[in-house]
This record gives C-alpha cells, sequence and structure tokens, in this order.
C-alpha cells in the first residue's frame, strides 16, 4: 500500500510541477466552446511563426483520411490547418491527400495544406519535384503551404543539398510557400539543431506531450520512472519560436488511448482535452495536430480550442492515463532497444504498428505500416535473449510487445 501511494504521489507531483512550469493551473471544469447552436468550434487562431500563415490551433491529421465528408465537417467547425503526406495512408498511398482535395474544393483560399515527403540523403532534386507535383495533382491545387521533410531521424537527410536546392526552386516556382521538418525519432534533437543553426526551416512538426517533454520527466518514485533522453527538446522548442520558426506539436495524445479513460470523465472534460490543454500551456507551441477519423473525434477536439491553462480536473485525467498505460507506451525519441537488437529490429517502428492496431484500431494501417519494415518482428518470436526487454528504461516487456504484432496483424 505504501507503494502504490507513494507512486500516485509521483505522478500527482510530476503532473503539476510540469503545469507550474508552464502556466497557470485553472480550478474550473468547463465544458466545450460552442457555437449558439450547440456545436463546438475553433476558438483560437494563431499565426504560425513568422510565415503570414494564420491557422486554427487545432488541425486535423490524416493518417487514416478516405473520406471527403469528414473533411468537409472539420472545415465547418472551423478548422484551417490540414496536415497530410504522400504515403497517407500507408496502405492506400495518396487517398488522403485525394480525399483533402475533394474535401476543400471550393474553399481552398480559405484554408492552409501542410504536406510531406520522405527525402532520402542521397535522392535528387528531381525525384522531390516528381513527388511535390504528384501531391499537388492528389490535392487539387497550385501550391502547398508548409511541405515538411517526413519523419526525419537522420542528419544526412537535412544535409543533402539537393533537398534545399529544390525547395529554393519550389518555392521560386510558387508551388510552395513554406518548408522544414518532421520528427519524433532519437536523433530528432541534432536535426533540429542543424537546421536552425543553418536557418533552413519555417516551421518545425515534433512530438510533444504531457508524458515526454524531458522537462517533466523527473524521478519521483521506483513506481513513476521518468527518464530525460532527449534533454535539448524543450530547449530547441523555445529556440525556435524565438527564431520565427513556426512550431505545431503531434503524437499529443500520448498513444491515443481515448475509451480506457472514458470511465473518468466529467463534468464536460475529456482526456484528449486535457492533453490539448497541456500542450497550449506551453508559449513555445503555435498548435498542434491530431489525427480525426470520425466527426465525433472532430467535435470532442476542436471543444479544446483556446483553452490554454491547465485544470485541475486535467491533472486527474492524465495522471490516471499513465497509471494504465506507461507499461506498453514506447516513447518517441528513445530507440535503446533498437541499438540493443542483435538482429537489428527496428524496434520502435514495430511498437509504432503496435500502436496503430491495439489503441488506434486501425488494423488496415498497421498493416500498411508493417509492410514496409521488411523482416518486422519476425525474428522475436524466436528470440531466446530479448537485449531489447533489458535495454527499456520504462520497465517495458518489448520481447513480448514486438511478439504480439504478427498476431494482432493475423500474420502467424
Amino acid at each position: 500500500m505504501k507503494r502504490n501511494s507513494d507512486a500516485e504521489m509521483g505522478r500527482r507531483e510530476f503532473l503539476q510541477r510540469g503545469a507550474a512550469a508552464f502556466g497557470a493551473v485553472s480550478m474550473g471544469v468547463g465544458g466545450a466552446a460552442a457555437d449558439d447552436d450547440g456545436a463546438p468550434r475553433i476558438r483560437r487562431v494563431v499565426k504560425l511563426g513568422t510565415t503570414d500563415l494564420e491557422i486554427s490551433d487545432i488541425g486535423m491529421g490524416t493518417g487514416g483520411l478516405r473520406d471527403a465528408d469528414l473533411v468537409r465537417h472539420a472545415f465547418a467547425r472551423g478548422i484551417t490547418y490540414f496536415d497530410t503526406a504522400e504515403d497517407y495512408p500507408f496502405s492506400s498511398k495518396g487517398a488522403a491527400e485525394r480525399a483533402l482535395g475533394e474535401g476543400l474544393a471550393g474553399v481552398r483560399d480559405q484554408v492552409v495544406i501542410a504536406s510531406k515527403t520522405a527525402a532520402g540523403a542521397s535522392e535528387k532534386r528531381a525525384e522531390f519535384m516528381r513527388s511535390l507535383e504528384a501531391s499537388l495533382g492528389r490535392l487539387r491545387t497550385d501550391r502547398i503551404d508548409v511541405y515538411l521533410n517526413h519523419a526525419v531521424n537522420s542528419i544526412r537527410r537535412v544535409e543533402n543539398d539537393e533537398w534545399w536546392e529544390f525547395v529554393a526552386l519550389a518555392k521560386a516556382q510558387g508551388k510552395i510557400r513554406y518548408t522544414g521538418i518532421s520528427g519524433h525519432g532519437g536523433r530528432l534533437a541534432r536535426c533540429l539543431g542543424y537546421v536552425l543553426d543553418n536557418k533552413l526551416v519555417d516551421v518545425v512538426l515534433v512530438a510533444h506531450n504531457f508524458g515526454q517533454d524531458p522537462a517533466f520527466h523527473q524521478r519521483f518514485t521506483g513506481a513513476f520512472d521518468y527518464v530525460a533522453v532527449q534533454p535539448e527538446l524543450p530547449k530547441l522548442l523555445e529556440r525556435a519560436h524565438a527564431a520565427g520558426v513556426g512550431t505545431i506539436a503531434m503524437k499529443t495524445l500520448r498513444g491515443a488511448k481515448l475509451n480506457d479513460m472514458r470511465p473518468y470523465e466529467w463534468g464536460g472534460a475529456t482526456f484528449a482535452q486535457a492533453a490539448f490543454r497541456w500542450v497550449f500551456a506551453n508559449k513555445n507551441v503555435d498548435a498542434l495536430i491530431v489525427t480525426m477519423n470520425s466527426r465525433g473525434d472532430i467535435d470532442e477536439y476542436v471543444a479544446a480550442s483556446g483553452q490554454t491553462k491547465i485544470r485541475k480536473a486535467d491533472l486527474r485525467l492524465l495522471d490516471h492515463y499513465v497509471e494504465k498505460n506507461d507499461a506498453t507506451y514506447c516513447r518517441p525519441g528513445c530507440d535503446l532497444c533498437h541499438a540493443a537488437c542483435p538482429e537489428g529490429v527496428e524496434v520502435s517502428e514495430v511498437l509504432r504498428v503496435r500502436m496503430y492496431a491495439a489503441d488506434y484500431g486501425d488494423v488496415e494501417m498497421a498493416r500498411g505500416t508493417y509492410a514496409q519494415l521488411g523482416r518486422g518482428a519476425s525474428p522475436c518470436l524466436e528470440c531466446a535473449n530479448p537485449a531489447c526487454t533489458a535495454a527499456c528504461p520504462y520497465g517495458l516487456d518489448v520481447s513480448k510487445l514486438t511478439r504480439s504484432v504478427p498476431r494482432l496483424l493475423d500474420l502467424v
């Protein structure tokens, strides 16, 4: 009983210290911002860095998007920032861009579109231009407002002069307006430092949530152990913001196990809204994006727009989430398990697939992602020496989690 009590106090102290570091803690538990007809909608528009783009503080992520009507609903709720990529969804590449193009027909000048391509370290500008022009066609537009080098986790990719020469050319031709990088891997901080040092980006998109920011990774008890695997990230966000670089957060729901939290939600507040308020309390973050798979998702998420103070009820919700899900959540930016694996399994990527299948409930997206991993978790099925588990600083049973992935996807 003493250890459970200590763990509870540790989680509470963690969250309260984080809230104090970011901003005020409000005692209230308000409901959603809504129109006169009761429909929730976006209440805050922000300027993205020093660009001339003004966007909704909550943007629509489109990782699994296929439905143009969902895009129209998001726009009706006031969302004006739409984030996609040429490979979304993974099982049907380009489908998300096509759905966006259809859904935003007639309102293109009222919205901001971001898309991405994974620009390799040895690829040439002609290849990047082909990718861009294919995206423009699917999106039914003559320009992309923010075009990002996707999922950057290698310094060689941002050192590739061909990418930056392509960017300059595409800007001069009016095909893109602003550029930057996105990422959530273990080498993200180094990549961010490079592009900021060299003044190469207008916008950055990074993983940032209440359980990942190293500023709050304090070791309070043995049962509540956070390790600062990317201690540079908060300073880099601060530096980017001070330099006028637009800063957008993703992965804000820390695995998005929303159904786990429904029993704890009350007073009109939800776990997702609490997690968003945590992000918005950080003055160095301009906006966030989140995947929206239904009208219900959209209505729930936009209800947090404009709410920049953390509430007492939020702390309880975030606390419960950590307590329930810590044992299965793979932290972005760690990758120590990958380094330890003698078979070279991309462990964090395999566990991302597990998150899509088990947490998001999107088995199709999980299968598409898994297909890109080559051997995937197949070496894990016969592994007798799980070095990955021993290497995990968070105590996850990594080998058990990786072995579960082929079964979740009906591959064994």
